[in-house]
C-alpha cells in the first residue's frame, strides 16, 4: 500500500511539472510572438541603401545566367 502511494505520488509530481513547464512553455512563445508583431519588417530602409538586382533584356539569358549562379554558389 505503502508503495502504491509513493508511486501515485511521483506520478503527481511529474504531472504537475510537466503541466507547469507546458504553460510556462505556452506563455513564452505568446510573448515572444507579441514582441516580434510590433516590428515593422516591411517598412523603407533607412540610410544609404541600394538596389542589388540588374534587369537583363533578354529573358532565356537572364534564367540561364541565375540558374548558374545558383549551381555554383548554392544560393
Amino acid at each position: 500500500m505503502i508503495r502504491w502511494l509513493r508511486t501515485a505520488r511521483d506520478m503527481l509530481k511529474v504531472f504537475i511539472l510537466f503541466t507547469g513547464f507546458t504553460i510556462l512553455f505556452y506563455y513564452a512563445i505568446i510573448w515572444v510572438n507579441l514582441e516580434y508583431q510590433e516590428m515593422h519588417r516591411y517598412d523603407q530602409p533607412e540610410g544609404a541603401a541600394l538596389k542589388v538586382t540588374n534587369m537583363v533584356n533578354n529573358e532565356e539569358e537572364n534564367w540561364l545566367n541565375r540558374l548558374m549562379f545558383f549551381y555554383d554558389n548554392g544560393e
